[in-house]
């Protein structure tokens, strides 16, 4: 079965992990100064005296003036749903992370090995803690498993059977789907509130309508497509921090800081003359909260010139004086080195570029999201079914 594990709210738990005492108070995740004014995730007692997740920030500090925002802190988030995705790959599942507390795996491999499907999900759950209030559903589909653990409670593992799962899918509303706001308005306007309701329409009906994402979201909305979980690959430890005995905030010097990093990252044994294709950097702001930048190279290198061309420019959007710098490598490239022929087969160099073209997307944008179009049955009828559109990793 494909089970999901889903943390509701889990930045703003992982911001309060040093502040535990606002948790039981009206408190929320404040909002991205670069974007809308709207609330992140909210706690318990927020809810309950009315401040919702997405409001504005005027309409929460008018229903609730004693509202507690709560900022973020990325490099927090980052580190501690590394630590929860490691958890569950230590207990023997291999993870495909979603977004920030939401997790998807197979439980095939595992099931033997503790005794069943709901024996296994309850070691993945004694994994993750129960101070993160986790859920868990498995279905036969990926889709089914994400909102059963939408629905489900705190620390509960919700099992749906293959042949129940239109039936249960039928009563949900339609907020799980993946729309936008404005798409919600428009199917509310015509009269639909639950996925089962918009199930029962026509395909083309739906797609002519609201276009290709109402077509997924009609696909969805019957238990989408069957696909196996693909795990991510082991990610490599690697990351070096620099500590300062006061705040800084000059340039020069957190540009010596990010060089003197570069050095000690580059001269690590286990990155076993590997070059970066993906860097992040951290870190902890004089004020307590945080910040993360992470950058894909355009060619995996280990170059510390190019290096420092590429990562410098973040260094001018701190934006406070900082405390500690922090340098992690996210990803590496498989090769070493580059063969050199003599002369080149004709088209190596095109495809060589596509090949590295491709690894560049992977590794900013996750696995799955360069797709090839594969023709399996071009004599139907039916145009949705002429051809499917498969993840391509190589």
């Amino acid at each position: 079965m494909i089970a999901c594990l889903l943390i509701p709210g889990f930045e703003l738990r992982a911001a309060l992990r040093s502040r535990p005492g606002l948790s039981l108070v009206p408190a929320a995740l404040a909002p991205d100064p670069s974007e809308e004014p709207l609330l992140g995730p909210v706690t318990a007692a927020a809810d309950v005296v009315g401040v919702k997740p997405g409001m504005r920030l005027g309409e929460a500090l008018a229903t609730c003036p004693s509202l507690v925002l709560v900022d973020r802190d990325p490099a927090s988030v980052e580190q501690a749903w590394e630590e929860v995705l490691r958890r569950l790959e230590d207990t023997g599942f291999a993870v495909d992370p979603v977004e920030h507390g939401v997790v998807v795996f197979e439980t095939h491999g595992v099931e033997r090995l503790y005794g069943g499907v709901r024996p296994a999900l309850e070691r993945a759950l004694a994994a993750v803690g129960s101070s993160w209030d986790p859920r868990i559903g498995a279905a036969g589909r990926r889709f089914t498993a994400l909102a059963a653990a939408s629905v489900a409670r705190p620390g509960q593992i919700l099992l749906v059977a293959q042949k129940e799962e239109e039936s249960f899918l039928e009563p949900l509303p339609l907020s799980l789907l993946p729309l936008t706001g404005e798409r919600y308005a428009e199917l509310e306007g015509l009269g639909l509130r639950s996925i089962g309701e918009l199930a029962e329409l026509p395909a083309g009906a739906v797609a002519e309508r609201l276009g290709a994402d109402g077509r997924k979201a009609w696909r969805l909305a019957r238990g989408g497509r069957s696909a196996k979980v693909r795990g991510r690959k082991p990610v490599a430890e690697l990351a070096e921090v620099l500590v300062f005995p006061e705040a800084v905030g000059n340039e020069l010097t957190l540009r010596r800081a990010l060089g003197s990093l570069l050095e000690r990252l580059l001269a690590r044994p286990e990155r076993a003359g590997r070059p970066f294709r993906k860097l992040a950097m951290s870190a902890r702001l004089v004020d307590g909260g945080s910040w993360r930048r992470a950058v894909t190279l355009r060619d995996a290198t280990a170059e510390v010139a190019r290096l420092r061309v590429a990562l410098g420019p973040k260094l001018q959007e701190l934006p406070a004086p900082i405390l500690e710098l922090r340098l992690e490598a996210v990803e590496l490239a498989e090769h070493t080195g580059q063969q050199l022929a003599l002369v080149e087969p004709a088209g190596e160099e095109v495809s060589g570029r596509l090949r590295e073209g491709l690894r560049q997307v992977r590794a900013s944008t996750g696995t799955g999201s360069v797709c090839s179009v594969v023709e399996v049955a071009p004599w139907s009828r039916i145009p949705e079914t002429r051809a499917l559109v498969v993840p391509r990793d190589e």
